[in-house]
C-alpha cells in the first residue's frame, strides 16, 4: 500500500486517498484497510478500479476534537 496521496478535512470528516498498485491482491489490500480501520479510526468511503488495476480508495474518519488530542505537558 502507498502512502497517502492527499488528505481532505470536509466539515465533520477527514479524508485521506490511497492509492494501490494493480499487484496487491484484493485480500492483502481488505488486510491493511482493516489495520486502518482497528488502530486508525477510519472507514472505507469509496473504490475507484482503474483500467491498469490500480485502485483509488478514500477512506475517512469523524474529525476528533483539537482539546482532546495530547499535547505536551507543561
Amino acid at each position: 500500500m502507498t502512502a497517502a496521496t492527499n488528505e481532505v478535512v470536509d466539515g465533520d470528516w477527514e479524508y485521506r486517498g490511497l492509492r494501490l498498485p494493480p499487484a496487491v491482491s484484493r485480500r492483502t489490500a481488505a488486510t491493511q484497510l482493516a489495520i486502518h480501520a482497528e488502530f486508525a479510526g477510519w472507514e472505507l468511503a469509496r473504490v475507484l478500479l482503474y483500467g491498469d488495476g490500480t485502485r483509488k480508495v478514500w477512506l475517512r474518519r469523524k474529525r476528533r476534537a483539537a482539546s482532546l488530542a495530547p499535547g505536551p505537558i507543561t
